[in-house]
């Protein structure tokens, strides 16, 4: 069994797990082929004026410096996206977050007071979105770049209603909460 099934409860059920939208991917991209580029060009340059010892040091500077770009502006971003999770299941939210240091958010269905979501022109062409989860007693949530954010939004609406319509429920069998407890006194 593999994440995030293993962080899950034992009857608990899993019913959406996303990364962020692949659209936070695009600029690393891009800035990767641009690094490359500009390396290529610079190291081409070197070799045509350049000769010796002189030439291998602008070449391992030219190298440093690409690999400091890479990593800095491709491969952090590539493993942020990759160790972002989203997911619902038939009880919470979890967001969890974080390569050395995880951190993460739990919040219950039952605590979940409203569920919005926003995405402008170029988003609703990704099919991506903003979901901000507004719990009872905490400031509005807001997530970003959530994939298919419309869809999320609909199970998570339906999600919470069940929840309330199930505790209504218990509510009107036994007024005195007298059922949870199992005593019945």
């Amino acid at each position: 069994m593999g994440y995030p099934e293993d962080a899950l409860a034992e009857d608990e059920e899993l019913l959406l797990h996303r990364h962020p939208h692949w659209k936070m991917l695009l600029l690393p991209a891009v800035t990767f082929l641009l690094a490359t580029a500009v390396a290529g060009f610079a190291a081409g340059f070197a070799e045509n004026k350049l000769d010796g010892s002189a030439l291998n040091v602008v070449l391992v500077v030219v190298l440093v410096v690409w690999l400091g770009v890479v990593v800095w502006r491709c491969v952090a971003p590539f493993l942020s996206w990759k160790f972002t999770h989203f997911i619902v299941t038939d009880r919470r939210v979890l967001i969890r977050q974080g390569v050395m240091t995880h951190t993460g958010i739990d919040i219950p269905m039952g605590r979940i007071s409203n569920v919005q979501f926003r995405h402008g022109l170029l988003d609703r062409m990704l099919r991506t979105g903003t979901l901000v989860i507004v719990s009872s007693s905490d400031d509005p949530l807001e997530f970003d770049d959530i994939p298919d954010v419309q869809r999320v939004h609909s199970l998570l609406y339906h999600q919470v209603f069940d929840a309330m319509d199930l505790h209504r429920e218990r509510e009107r069998d036994d007024p005195r909460g007298d059922a949870d407890t199992g005593k019945g006194w």
